[in-house]
């Protein structure tokens, strides 16, 4: 009779791949917040352009999401949502004002209402849909 470990081999492999489509979603909203607000100003979509705008918003999206991993915080929950949104708006912002692109109030608030909209609030979805699903 041999002793083995309990296995945690697919409870690690379910959890990093919600870690990978947190992320993944993430970066799709930041990225059409990146589109939308170009395209909203009639400023060019060109790949160089969107790199541009987008570059300080996913650093932020990088630190908070190192946080949330150094924090153990569970990826799909709106704690998690609330560590990448703050983190990827106050990043982004300062980085922002760093390289001359502008930090206008009105977009302050533009970028934390739809930033938070969309990476806390798919989590609350997420949540709701978790919690009815315990339920039955």
């Amino acid at each position: 009779m041999t002793d083995h470990p309990p296995s945690h081999a697919g409870l690690s492999r379910t959890a990093s791949g919600q870690v990978r489509l947190a992320v993944v979603m993430d970066v799709i909203f930041v990225g059409l917040f990146v589109f939308i607000g170009r395209a909203s100003h009639q400023e060019p979509l060109s790949p160089g352009g969107l790199v541009r705008t987008a570059i300080p918003f996913l650093v932020g999206l990088v630190v908070g999401w190192m946080i949330v991993v150094l924090a153990g915080l569970p990826a799909a929950r709106w704690r998690a949502g609330l560590v990448v949104w703050g983190s990827t708006l106050v990043i982004g912002m300062v980085m922002r004002r760093f390289t001359d692109q502008g930090v206008a109030q009105s977009f302050i608030i533009v970028a934390a209402v739809f930033l938070a909209v969309f990476l806390i609030g798919w989590r609350l979805l997420a949540g709701i849909r978790r919690h009815h699903r315990e339920q039955t």
